[in-house]
């Protein structure tokens, strides 16, 4: 009767981490399907011209983006990892890509620009990525490029790092940590570059 009873439950625990491991499988090969339409379609807007220096930056038509709206690819050279940046950041937008918070600027606006994204999806290896590695921006008007200062690691609800009064250009890149946590993760790993 004991046996009979271990083996049912044996053959329960495996059918169940079965189903998981399909569903876990499922959720990883759809937000790759989604995150390749978004990129194939970010690649047909963006410019990869370098933009150096601007001198109007109300002719790049930020106001026109609207939630949700594909907006450009971020390329991570070290990485060779080309993303679509979407805007937003609810789940829906980050299940896609990397998503720009909203109430942060744009390349060129001398603000800080937020964009943030899933350790386990899009940012995938990045904990390899070092000072003064170089992060692009791909937009419709031009590619902008920035070098990698510095990082720290925060709180999860610490919001302190996100300052869309700031007067000087940052770009600030925000994933889950630790990279290895299974679950809701503990913390961020915020990374800040700078204008190339």
């Amino acid at each position: 009767m004991v046996s009979r009873i271990i083996k049912t439950i044996s053959l329960l625990l495996m059918m169940g981490g079965l189903i998981l491991l399909i569903y876990v499988g499922y959720q990883l090969y759809s937000t790759k399907e989604k995150e390749s339409k978004r990129l194939e379609e970010a690649r047909t807007i963006i410019s990869d011209e370098v933009i150096k220096e601007i001198s109007n930056v109300g002719v790049f038509n930020y106001d026109s983006i609207k939630e949700g709206d594909t907006v450009g690819v971020f390329y991570i050279p070290r990485l060779d990892r080309e993303i679509p940046i979407i805007e937003g950041t609810s789940e829906e937008e980050l299940s896609q890509g990397v998503g720009h918070y909203i109430s942060t600027g744009y390349p060129g606006e001398n603000k800080q620009i937020l964009l943030s994204g899933h350790r386990d999806t899009v940012f995938r290896q990045f904990g390899d990525l070092e000072d003064g590695d170089e992060l692009h921006v791909k937009m419709e008007h031009g590619t902008f490029i920035y070098e990698i200062r510095d990082h720290i690691i925060v709180d999860a609800d610490d919001t302190t790092v996100i300052d869309p009064n700031r007067a000087e250009e940052v770009l600030t890149v925000s994933t889950c940590y630790p990279f290895s946590f299974i679950g809701d993760a503990p913390d961020r790993y915020v990374i800040f570059a700078y204008p190339k």
